[in-house]
């Protein structure tokens, strides 16, 4: 088929890049306005005039504002990292990453990009703008208001890096639990061509279909009594998990696990048979060749679908809420707490500032792993 043929007309290109154009608009939003909000004192953050809270007069006015060189500064930060992570992450984590735990040189990979971005932000660039800002005249001079100290009053004064903490524990349980079962079962349902396999799959289907409510009503009273019932085991060291985050880890792997099951069976399903007959033949065991065969071939899936299960864990408001106490909250729940309580204009910037923070690392997550993202959503689309 030729290239003549294939090429789409003119009306329906346009058309196209209308409704895609549209909809990043219609989507990027929030985000961009949220993100200016946070940046301003409450008077112009909450200015019914949309150029003031763009450019925030009051908060210039009280001597808390940026220049063009501070805009050129963070904009070649923000460039260079994402630049970086684009182009030569991935190579340098192949690169001096040991054989079979890519992952782990992945997730060291980010934590140092995410390290080095903030010393570029926050200690590099004001330095350079201190020094180079006298000697460019007007380019140096404040034109926009910019203050950072909601960002300081949120998570050193009340404490929201403990939320942070607590949602990374959540998270990483989540993840960790449901990758493990999941890779395990879904490689043993795709090599298994027993009638059992589908049953059981049909059953996580269902169960993945319940509402959170009944599951969180299912094992609250086991929670609540959870003292008692270890209580012969661990006498009186047997701890409550109510309100702690073992429980929230638990419910929500309950949640996940049909859902990761069902999607790394289908990337093993694209995985040639052959490959387990070869390694069983140059004399792995079972477990050999998955670990050693099949598990470097099924990165880009595992890591696509951990994302799902980071997600779930990262952004969950009903099932935290519901079962930990104040000091083990998440960040989530904790924003919403801010929200719904009677508070002053500061109060609600500050809120607004806590809910751009926790944007962040879903953003550089998905720009370090968005090479396997495609790879894993894209696996088996085309075949040859």
């Amino acid at each position: 088929m030729s290239a003549k043929t294939m090429q789409q007309p003119a009306g329906l290109k346009l058309a196209s890049a209308s409704f895609l154009a549209f909809w990043c608009l219609v989507a990027a939003f929030p985000i961009f306005w949220i993100l200016v909000m946070s940046f301003k004192a409450p008077v112009d953050a909450f200015n019914d005039n949309a150029l003031s809270v763009v450019f925030g007069p009051n908060t210039l006015a009280a001597g808390k504002g940026i220049s063009l060189l501070d805009i050129a500064l963070f904009a070649g930060v923000v460039w260079l990292t994402a630049r970086f992570v684009i182009k030569r992450l991935g190579g340098l984590v192949e690169a001096y990453s040991p054989r079979g735990v890519q992952v782990v040189g992945w997730l060291v990979g980010g934590a140092a990009v995410a390290l080095g971005a903030l010393v570029l932000l926050f200690g590099v660039a004001p330095w350079l703008s201190s020094v180079l800002g006298p000697w460019l005249g007007p380019l140096g001079q404040n034109i926009m208001g910019f203050t950072t100290e909601h960002y300081v009053t949120v998570w050193v004064d009340r404490g929201f890096s403990q939320n942070f903490q607590n949602s990374l524990l959540v998270t990483a349980g989540v993840v960790t639990v449901s990758l493990t079962v999941g890779t395990l079962a879904g490689y043993g349902l795709a090599r298994s061509g027993s009638n059992l396999a589908f049953w059981i799959l049909i059953v996580a289907l269902v169960f993945r279909a319940l509402p959170h409510s009944v599951l969180v009503a299912g094992y609250l009273p086991v929670f609540i009594s959870s003292a008692e019932w270890l209580a012969p085991i661990l006498g009186e060291n047997a701890p409550t998990l109510y309100g702690k985050p073992w429980a929230v880890i638990a419910v929500l792997v309950a949640i996940n696990q049909p859902f990761t099951i069902w999607m790394l069976r289908s990337f093993f399903q694209n995985i040639p048979a052959e490959l387990d007959e070869a390694a069983r033949v140059d004399g792995c065991s079972h477990f050999q060749a998955f670990r050693r065969v099949i598990m470097p071939v099924m990165w880009p899936g595992v890591i696509t679908t951990g994302l799902f299960s980071f997600l779930l864990g990262y952004n969950d408001f009903l099932v935290t809420s519901l079962l930990l106490d104040a000091q083990n909250q998440t960040m989530v729940p904790a924003i919403a707490g801010m929200f719904n309580m009677e508070t002053t204009t500061t109060d609600q910037v500050v809120a607004v500032a806590a809910a751009v923070s926790i944007t962040a690392p879903l953003f550089l997550l998905v720009m370090i792993f968005q090479r396997q993202i495609v790879s894993g959503l894209t696996a088996g689309a085309v075949k040859g």
